[in-house]
């Protein structure tokens, strides 16, 4: 074997090499950041003084007017979640859900993992109140947005929990989904959620499935829906579950505050996941369910 050859089997081996290293180290794939769960939920209504009294007199949260948007106000569920609610609604728009956020550990890397997964991402970050996020759409055009709190930048403010709160967690946001495969592809193939529970109105029946963030408990709920969706119908799937730990107190508290405010407070059921819920809705429709945390004995 002449030595002409030996090298260009060495250079043929090297660039064998080469390109094998790229493979493993310099051309791999984006990874996923986690998700640990619901940040926001972001609402809108005709009018933030009869939306105020039910989330402020009548759920107990302090509200704060929102430094980006003086017709928003945001309600502090618990350090880090929340209820975002913006006056505006038109008289004939159904839709009442702006989106809901999610909380990443990494919002840049999760945004050009998501554009490596074929989603269409904005060029850029927002910075805003002391957070990275930015803004996509899931299969079924919902609005959905990351954030990641920046260490040391968050901005000071009184504390926001008078004590009052019914809840002090957001348990679960429903969305409407009309093709339950697509929206898998994108929560569970590209996102990492997983089905925890799936029910119906009847045991024959799949009305919803839950879906929980893959690194938290908090979870999203497809209410599955086929055709046109009526403006009662809309407020009632897009809505906001908040953990009670004892729905009797619950009902005490609310029955109460019931009396000032004029709102009337209708009695719980057991849902079909054999937990003691409630349903309340705001002046503009839109459903806020009660759900005790554990199946009833």
């Amino acid at each position: 074997m002449n030595d002409c050859y030996v090298n260009r089997i060495k250079r043929l081996a090297l660039a064998a090499l080469a390109s094998f290293t790229c493979g493993l180290v310099f051309c791999q794939s984006p990874k996923r950041p986690p998700v640990t769960g619901i940040a926001c939920v972001q609402l809108q209504v005709s009018e933030l003084k009869t939306a105020t009294t039910f989330y402020g007199s009548l759920l107990g949260y302090s509200l704060v007017r929102s430094p980006l948007n003086k017709r928003s106000v945001i309600i502090r569920v618990n350090p880090r979640q929340s209820i975002a609610i913006q006056d505006g609604l038109p008289p004939g728009q159904d839709e009442r859900l702006f989106g809901i956020s999610f909380q990443t550990t990494d919002a840049a890397a999760m945004r050009v993992y998501l554009q490596s997964a074929g989603i269409s991402v904005p060029a850029a970050l927002s910075t805003e109140d002391g957070q990275l996020s930015f803004t996509i759409q899931d299969p079924d055009k919902h609005v959905i947005k990351f954030t990641q709190s920046i260490a040391g930048d968050q901005p000071k403010r009184a504390n926001p929990f008078s004590g009052n709160e019914i809840s002090r967690r957001i348990l679960h946001a429903g969305l409407t989904i009309t093709d339950a495969k697509a929206a898998n592809n994108f929560y569970a193939g590209i996102l990492g959620f997983s089905e925890i529970w799936r029910g119906g109105a009847s045991d024959s029946i799949t009305n919803w499935i839950n879906m929980r963030v893959p690194e938290g408990t908090d979870y999203l709920e497809y209410m599955l829906v086929s055709g046109p969706v009526g403006r009662q119908q809309l407020g009632s799937l897009h809505h906001i579950a908040l953990m009670v730990p004892d729905m009797q107190q619950a009902v005490d508290v609310l029955s109460s505050r019931s009396i000032s405010n004029g709102y009337p407070v209708a009695a719980p059921r057991i849902g079909r996941n054999n937990r003691w819920q409630l349903n309340l809705f705001d002046p503009d429709g839109t459903r806020i369910e009660l759900m005790e945390p554990f199946p009833m004995r």
